[in-house]
């Protein structure tokens, strides 16, 4: 149990983290001119979490769950900007689940070989990822028009063609005291099973 509460709170981090390696959500207004970046450290950040995560627990499906707790708690802050005011195409929820599910798949294939899991299923990832967010981009309505009318509250002013009222909140104490418990619940947790035995 103590395994999978790790598992949990890493994957939360890891979606948070990737803020600062590209955009962890596709921002309508910078989804296709970071698309590269975005790629690189989306598939990055799953294959090297999940990974490391399957490798840890031993068990297949491990990468998928790791996946899925990213894609829910993407969906939250989804539904977070929705509740600022921002149209529900501003945000476009990456796909992780069918890329880890190819993880999953390889690992389980060749009978847990963590070498053939970092190789073979760490290119499927990089190949993968791409081609479903690239699929899930062209299903944004009108993405220009949601770009001008909401833009990216964390752009420079210069680039800013109206100023949003809402969503200013990443540099916010608040943020980095809630990721700082966040990080600190493992090792509690972790305490906490150690006196319970």
């Amino acid at each position: 149990t103590t395994h999978y509460l790790f598992i949990v709170v890493v994957a939360v981090n890891s979606t948070l983290l990737t803020i600062n390696a590209g955009d962890y959500i596709f921002y309508t207004d910078w989804a296709w001119t970071s698309f590269v970046v975005f790629s690189i450290s989306q598939s990055t950040m799953l294959a090297v979490g999940a990974i490391y995560y399957m490798l840890f627990t031993g068990v297949p499906g491990t990468a998928t769950y790791y996946a899925t707790i990213m894609t829910i708690y993407t969906w939250v802050a989804k539904g977070a900007w929705f509740a600022l005011g921002y149209p529900y195409d501003f945000i476009a929820v990456p796909v992780w689940i069918p890329s880890a599910m190819l993880l999953d798949l390889t690992y389980w294939a060749t009978r847990r070989n963590k070498h053939a899991a970092i190789l073979i299923g760490g290119t499927l990832i990089g190949l993968s990822l791409p081609m479903f967010n690239m699929i899930n981009l062209l299903l944004v309505r009108g993405p220009l028009e949601v770009a001008f009318k909401y833009p990216r509250p964390t752009l420079p002013p210069y680039m800013t063609p109206i100023e949003p009222q809402v969503g200013k909140f990443y540099n916010s104490p608040v943020a980095l005291g809630a990721g700082a418990g966040a990080v600190l619940t493992v090792p509690i947790a972790a305490l906490g099973a150690k006196l319970n035995t």
